[in-house]
């Protein structure tokens, strides 16, 4: 029996060798096919210095669109933007500095963009961090929920009058399967009676899709749509906190996405025509899917949307 095991365990590498292209096209499934062209239109991409927000910048770019991205290290935005510049031959991809941590970067940045720019057309609010050792936010905001909900809720707002005199405009949020194992606890906010690196990610990527439903319900009939967007396992720098998630990453390199790949239920809900009447839903693999009980709950929503303006300092209405 034991000699079986060995063999399994010899011969499993060979098998994924063999099996990956397989696999990796099924766990990469979900391309967006729209051919929507974006002269004229703008757009604001988060955390577009890397991974899944360049990629997204760049698709955006490509098709004609005026693309800011939003990024903490503007000197890597800055190398990213020429690229994208002479990859799509579009010199409008402009770089300004947002620090999802601080919301007086946040209220800067928006400041800055409401004075350069009549129109708003597309915010991807894709920026992210994952498995962070327990640390605070500029205000004192837990690391996930700070950045992750917080600095793009409060974002969202602060540009939300612009959306709506684009209209038809759309609010992309990027979310993740990881929801299933969050939880929304309204007295644990922050972390400090307990905390666990991956459970507060989850926590974090819940509440993206809880807003995102409260915020399409808030916004019926605006002419604002959002979504809430699950990438797929993605090779990005989102596990650089984790020494465990990057060798689980290298283990199964073979079955997990390319950025390119990862941006592309980004770009179909930003871009695909008719996708007004989903307004709220969460997208995997450019098609709606499934979430979980607690993603479902009105009522936990709604008293997000409420603690986070608190938290916030905006007026509830």
């Amino acid at each position: 029996m034991i000699g079986i095991l060995l063999l399994l365990l010899l011969l499993l590498p060979l098998f994924l060798y063999i099996a990956a292209p397989q696999i990796r096209k099924m766990l990469s499934s979900g391309v967006c096919t729209s051919t929507t062209q974006l002269p004229g239109k703008v757009a604001v991409v988060t955390g577009a210095n890397t991974g899944i927000g360049k990629e997204t910048a760049k698709e955006l770019a490509q098709r004609g669109a005026r693309v800011y991205l939003a990024c903490r290290d503007v000197q890597k935005g800055e190398l990213v933007a020429r690229e994208i510049q002479i990859v799509t031959g579009n010199q409008q991809v402009l770089v300004r500095k947002l620090d999802l941590a601080d919301t007086k970067s946040i209220r800067a940045f928006a400041k800055d963009f409401l004075a350069e720019e009549k129109h708003l057309h597309i915010l991807i609010n894709n920026a992210g961090v994952m498995m962070c050792p327990y640390s605070k936010t500029a205000d004192g905001f837990e690391m996930h929920m700070g950045v992750n909900h917080l600095g793009h809720f409060l974002l969202t707002h602060l540009l939300l009058e612009k959306l709506k005199e684009s209209a038809p405009s759309r609010v992309v949020n990027v979310s993740s399967l990881a929801h299933h194992l969050g939880r929304i606890h309204f007295h644990n906010l922050q972390g400090e009676k307990f905390y666990n690196a991956g459970l507060a990610y989850c926590h974090s990527k819940l509440a993206n899709i809880l807003f995102t439903q409260e915020l399409a319900r808030r916004l019926k009939g605006s002419g604002v749509t959002t979504y809430s967007v699950h990438p797929g396992t993605v090779n990005s720098e989102l596990v650089r906190h984790s020494s465990f998630m990057k060798w689980m990453w290298w283990l199964f390199s073979f079955f997990i996405k390319t950025p390119q790949e990862g941006a592309q239920t980004s770009l179909y809900c930003a871009l695909t025509e008719g996708l007004e009447i989903l307004s709220g839903h969460h997208f995997s693999d450019c098609r709606v899917a499934w979430v979980s009980a607690q993603a479902r709950n009105e009522t936990i929503a709604r008293r997000l949307w409420d603690v986070s303006c608190d938290l916030l300092g905006i007026p509830m209405d």
